[in-house]
């Protein structure tokens, strides 16, 4: 270890308290809240990814990291698991409000959250803070706010050719890029296959995440998600808004309707000037400490 980085850390014993991280998920999309007010570590990509991993680290779909003080508000960082850092996270965010509360920073039911993404409102909807609710803010369609490559306009109901294949994508941001594209049915190997290809595709110039689309009915929809950064995802809190709001934009469901994920459900409320609400569970997984061996790995 070099001279810099030994200036950069803290030693394991002593200094670090010994709950040095937290995990929690939501819906099965599984974060790990690392809080730099009680442990002082890097953020490098390499930190990030070896966190993560699911053998050689603790293993998540990302990292929460704060709250880093703002005059009146709580600032979080979010990082993906392969070193990204990502704009907004509507799971994340309420697995880091479930967070403020049990490490005591909040003793309200509301609080402001700002993300690279933009500020959005929390709202604890019960007593063990394990049912939030989450202003997600406006969306958008327009291409060079998303941002997809091309002439200035909206997109939506548009071709995308993916290898030999050719989709209707709408695409839409809510604070972070979302491909949303409609499918009689939402398969687990299809997001699988075309969610990498479509993430790289030249048309995105910031990477995009990508939703698969199912109509049950106007007040129930089912996605498969590929995530930006982490790959299949069971859940996801934007992804869910985003794929409601493209199929409201499109007429095929209500404004107020159901997510149905893998990883369980999520409830839409959205207003007439785009404004986007999302209602939905958060549990408590692990808390701990760092060990000796692993925290000398992270540089």
């Amino acid at each position: 270890m070099s001279a810099q980085q030994k200036k950069n850390k803290v030693p394991l014993r002593g200094n670090v308290t010994p709950c040095s991280f937290h995990k929690y998920h939501a819906l099965g999309n599984d974060y790990i809240v690392i809080d730099p007010n009680k442990t002082k570590l890097n953020m490098t990509p390499e930190n990030i990814k070896l966190i993560c991993h699911r053998h050689f680290g603790i293993g998540s779909d990302g990292i929460l990291y704060g709250p880093i003080p703002e005059k009146d508000a709580f600032r979080l960082r979010i990082f993906n698991p392969d070193g990204s850092e990502a704009e907004k996270s509507g799971n994340g965010i309420r697995i880091f409000t479930k967070y403020l509360v049990d490490a005591h920073y909040v003793a309200g039911k509301k609080l402001l959250i700002d993300t690279l993404g933009g500020r959005v409102g929390g709202e604890v909807l019960d007593e063990k803070a394990d049912w939030m609710k989450v202003d997600m803010g406006t969306v958008t369609f327009r291409s060079d706010e998303i941002p997809v490559s091309g002439k200035s306009r909206e997109v939506v109901d548009e071709p995308l050719n993916v290898g030999t294949d050719s989709f209707k994508i709408t695409c839409l941001s809510i604070g972070n890029p979302h491909c949303v594209i409609p499918m009689n049915k939402a398969s687990e190997d299809v997001v699988k296959k075309i969610g990498p290809l479509i993430e790289h595709h030249p048309l995105f110039p910031n990477r995009i995440n990508t939703q698969l689309l199912e109509i049950v009915n106007r007040g129930l929809i089912k996605i498969e998600i590929w995530e930006r950064g982490a790959g299949y995802t069971m859940a996801s809190g934007s992804s869910s808004s985003a794929a409601a709001s493209a199929a409201y934009r499109l007429g095929l469901v209500d404004p107020r309707l159901k997510v149905q994920m893998p990883g369980g459900t999520i409830d839409i409320d959205i207003r007439p000037d785009g404004h986007v609400y999302m209602t939905g569970a958060v549990s408590g997984v692990a808390r701990g400490e760092f060990s000796e061996d692993f925290w000398n790995q992270l540089r």
